[in-house]
């Protein structure tokens, strides 16, 4: 089969003729439909992150697709089942898992970082993971689910806990930052968007901002967030993964809110912590999503209350996985799907 093998930074990736993997007892073999392109993987390409797996590895973690086989005790899927395949695989077994905290399983396993992943034309999985897709769902469009809307939707209703009414500010407007936008405005809040990229604030405003800022045209964005709301937000999501704008967001919050921080960084932030203390400041961080989140988030895609077709805004088949790496360096892409 074809994959696009990662073979270290600074060498980079190949598409190339791998062998097909074998399901073993207690997993499927998916033949994948599409899997969605990540900037976790520019991280692994471009900026030195390590992944877990010694290269060579087959990337991409955000797949959907179909049952091709299953293995001898895999008797909850069928042959043909359409399916959704987690970003990460959990144990079931580890202290975070046994307390319902999977995302943050001691024993995770994600696609693409710590075994091969869906850059390819089959991937093989545990037949526990795999969720099932109802058929008014697009198969290909929602490879997406599995990372891009189900880490957002963990971070707004687990982490943020955003609640009717309250102001909410999310920085960073990219593929998942748009859906923190979206869930945030469906769990009823009043949301304002940050981003330097005009096309991508107006995407924002689709898809449930009420303002935005961009927060190259202005002094401070934390000035505005505080003009707009009477003091500050009830809640700040970051998720850029960078420290200027994790500090930023630290200072839009109003007294007693809360900082909830998405994206990723390696670096240090500097937040002040007199003010935690004598605001009560909440500060958390998100990761991932709990599997048993998947099962509402599939509906509320199947009941048409969350947009994904609109989301994936370029296709690109295995060969020219290179060109969507492009496009969402060069932010004119909302969210690009792979179609091997």
């Amino acid at each position: 089969m074809k994959a696009a093998v990662f073979h270290g930074s600074g060498v980079g990736l190949r598409i190339e003729e791998v062998p097909r993997p074998v399901a073993g007892p207690r997993e499927v073999l998916v033949k994948v439909a599409a899997c969605g392109v990540c900037h976790t993987d520019l991280h692994y390409l471009e900026h030195g992150v390590p992944t877990f797996k010694k290269p060579p590895v087959i990337l991409g973690h955000e797949a959907s697709g179909v049952v091709e086989e299953i293995g001898a005790e895999a008797s909850t899927v069928k042959v043909g089942q359409r399916v959704l395949i987690p970003a990460v695989l959990t144990c079931g077994y580890c202290p975070a898992c046994r307390a319902g905290r999977e995302n943050i399983c001691a024993n995770m396993t994600m696609l693409g970082n710590h075994i091969d992943g869906a850059y390819a034309e089959y991937v093989a999985v545990p037949a526990k993971d795999v969720l099932p897709l109802p058929a008014s769902v697009p198969l290909a469009e929602a490879s997406i689910i599995a990372d891009a809307l189900s880490t957002p939707f963990h971070a707004v209703k687990n982490r943020a806990r955003v609640q009717p009414g309250d102001t909410v500010v999310v920085f960073g407007c990219g593929g998942v930052g748009i859906n923190a936008v979206q869930l945030a405005a469906l769990a009823g809040g009043y949301v304002i968007a940050v981003d330097i990229n005009e096309r991508k604030l107006a995407w924002a405003k689709e898809f449930g901002a009420a303002v935005t800022i961009n927060a190259a045209k202005v002094d401070r964005v934390s000035k505005e967030v505080k003009k707009l709301t009477g003091g500050g937000a009830d809640v700040a999501l970051e998720v850029i993964g960078n420290p200027k704008t994790i500090e930023e967001a630290f200072e839009c919050v109003r007294v007693g809110g809360r900082l909830c921080v998405v994206g990723y960084t390696h670096e240090a932030v500097s937040l002040v912590a007199g003010k935690i203390m004598f605001k009560e400041l909440e500060i958390v961080g998100s990761l991932g999503c709990r599997p048993l989140d998947y099962v509402p988030l599939i509906r509320l895609v199947e009941q048409s209350k969350i947009d994904l077709s609109r989301q994936v805004t370029h296709r690109f088949p295995l060969q020219e996985l290179g060109k969507a790496f492009e496009v969402m360096k060069e932010g004119v892409s909302l969210r690009s799907i792979v179609i091997p």
